[in-house]
């Protein structure tokens, strides 16, 4: 494995994000475009262990997207973060970065070791530790990465994947350096496999989240269009504002291109 560089951006440029729904967001990063968790499919049920109920449809297609020259997959085992059209797109894809169990069940998907780093371009690709739930979590949900990037001239972005740790993100915090920018799925979902313990994050450990992560603007998903999610994004934007984080918070607008930085 390779240790993530600890340099830091300077002259870093806004990250302009796009929001399709749930945990899939396409953001231009160093030249290349960035996909996170692939979920294109129109509403339904997908039945498993818990049936998960998929509410609303993509705001942006695949085509409409364009070219996609990275997908950043938290995990494959659960269909809010790969469904039946981001399987699809995956062999459109020339890297796709995840678990190491995701690349043995998807051909052509690389898979990552926390703290591994890969070079893509000019953007080095870190996974980093993710928990799925309370601790002993992958056993039930399996196991999910989370991916930190750097690049020259561009922000340090954290992309946490379906984390609900706050001690996960304090660890990336404080091994990688400052982030300036961090993607949190938050949505508080629960499947009650754990009872009341979120697997996801909610606005408590999201506020709790990005005291760990410094300085860095917080960048929220995965908080609407499913069944299973407790709180929306508004909820977590209220919460953020009693804490006084406010000015830390941008929250993306589904179709639409949002300026981070």
């Amino acid at each position: 494995m390779t240790e993530t560089s600890t340099s830091t951006t300077t002259a870093a440029t806004a990250l302009s994000v796009r929001l399709v729904g749930g945990p899939t967001v396409a953001f231009e990063y160093a030249g290349l475009t960035f996909l996170t968790d692939p979920t294109f499919d129109e509403p339904g049920v997908y039945p498993g262990r818990v049936d998960l109920h998929k509410l609303t449809g993509p705001a942006l297609s695949p085509d409409e997207l364009g070219r996609i020259d990275v997908v950043l997959l938290s995990h494959d085992e659960h269909a809010d973060n790969l469904d039946h059209a981001g399987r699809d797109l995956l062999a459109r894809v020339p890297k796709v970065f995840s678990t190491p169990g995701a690349a043995e069940r998807i051909p052509g998907v690389t898979g990552l070791e926390n703290w591994q780093t890969v070079q893509v371009g000019d953007v080095e690709v870190t996974g980093v530790p993710a928990l799925h739930g309370p601790e002993g979590a992958e056993a039930v949900t399996g196991v999910v990465t989370g991916f930190v990037l750097r690049a020259p001239g561009e922000p340090v972005v954290y992309v946490s994947g379906d984390n609900a740790s706050v001690d996960v993100v304090r660890e990336v915090a404080e091994r990688v350096g400052p982030i300036e920018v961090a993607i949190l799925f938050a949505g508080g979902a629960n499947v009650g496999a754990f009872g009341d313990v979120d697997i996801t994050l909610n606005s408590g450990t999201a506020i709790a989240a990005a005291l760990a992560l410094g300085d860095a603007l917080i960048v929220p998903v995965h908080a609407e269009g499913w069944g299973h999610f407790t709180e929306g994004v508004d909820e977590l934007a209220r919460a953020f504002a009693r804490a006084g984080l406010a000015d830390r918070l941008r929250v993306p607008v589904r179709g639409e291109s949002v300026s981070v930085g």
